[in-house]
């Protein structure tokens, strides 16, 4: 008589899953704080977002979010997506499970498509030997040799008037202009993330800080803003401090309330979206995030998905807020530089790759 072969009991989930820049401890659904409080229900798009892209192991979990109807509250939100994930509390490699959380937008920005007196610093689009000389020139080089200059004759796509403004745009990674053309007409555009000069990046804030200019407690953007309206003529030295320069390319804005892409590819959910070290945690995974928030200090606590990443974003226990866009993303984002910590929710029935 044939011996019927015994069922295979499904993987147990990992306990512990080592990731090259974190480790994730898996923990009960109630360590996460404030979990029942978020209006989960408004994560839907973004997840679905995150599944046309999905991170490795996420496709039975992808195509069950994709084939369900969307949650009628918070509630069924909350009981669909325990019913198939897992918290993870991310933690770097010696334990430490507390980091920082900043924040970020789209920038905004008004242009002209030919230099004024009122409008002379360019943004530019890559150099057409980006590739081949790496690293390129620095910032300073770009202002002030005249081989670095003559490489970038032509590849100006439009002219601002900050050198602040400009640096902002780059540091953000993409921006919304509005800019002036010849013949008097408007051109609302996106510029996006085309490249870099190869140079790491230095944080203008934290040299205000070693220059004992600014307080660790008051180098948010709007104060190097208020400080280089009071010294001028160091503008420079505070720009040359940061020789990284991005490059940008244009694309049409059709839909205003379309978001940048991110990092993932596909575009970001102001206030459902952050920017993470993908050695930590990789694209679309859903993120619960416990921090406060940069004006009120009142808790912050809510879902998010892991869909970009930035230069200045590295570590276990680290992120970047979208805020989206408007003068109340620009006044959040630039203020926070708060206390964090994160658990990673991930597919429950097999073990991570």
């Amino acid at each position: 008589m044939a011996r019927v072969a015994e069922p295979v009991p499904p993987a147990e989930p990992a306990r512990v899953i080592q990731r090259a820049a974190s480790r994730w401890v898996a923990v009960d659904w109630t360590e996460l704080p404030g979990w029942p409080t978020d209006r989960t229900s408004e994560f839907w798009p973004a997840l679905l977002r995150g599944c046309d892209k999905p991170a490795p192991g996420w496709a039975a979990v992808c195509a069950a979010a994709r084939s369900a109807a969307r949650p009628g509250d918070d509630a069924e939100a909350r009981a669909w997506l325990q019913q198939r994930l897992r918290p993870y509390r991310i933690e770097a490699a010696d334990g430490a499970a507390e980091g920082l959380i900043t924040g970020y937008v789209e920038a905004r920005i008004d242009a002209r498509r030919q230099p004024s007196s009122a409008a002379r610093v360019p943004i530019y689009a890559p150099p057409v030997d980006l590739a081949s000389r790496q690293p390129y020139w620095t910032r300073k080089e770009l202002d002030t040799l005249p081989a670095a200059r003559q490489a970038l004759r032509g590849r100006a796509l439009a002219y601002a008037a900050d050198p602040l403004d400009v640096l902002y745009l780059q540091i953000q990674g993409s921006g919304r202009v509005q800019i002036r053309e010849a013949d008097g007409g408007t051109t609302i555009a996106r510029l996006t993330y085309a490249g870099h000069n190869g140079h790491p990046y230095k944080s203008v804030g934290k040299w205000l800080i070693e220059k004992g200019e600014l307080r660790t407690d008051g180098a948010s953007w709007p104060d190097i803003k208020a400080w280089a309206q009071r010294n001028p003529k160091r503008l420079n030295e505070l720009l040359w401090s940061n020789p990284r320069v991005v490059f940008f390319r244009e694309e049409p804005l059709a839909d205003a309330q379309i978001a940048p892409v991110g990092g993932q590819g596909i575009p970001l959910t102001p206030r459902r979206s952050i920017a993470v070290d993908v050695q930590s945690i990789p694209y679309g995974t859903p993120v619960w995030l416990d921090t406060t928030e940069p004006l009120s200090n009142a808790p912050l606590r809510r879902i998010v998905m892991a869909q970009d990443t930035g230069s200045a974003i590295v570590g276990a226990v680290r992120a970047d807020y979208f805020w989206g866009w408007g003068d109340e993303a620009d006044a959040l984002a630039g203020r926070m530089k708060q206390p964090l910590r994160m658990w990673a929710l991930w597919p429950g029935a097999t073990t991570p790759p």
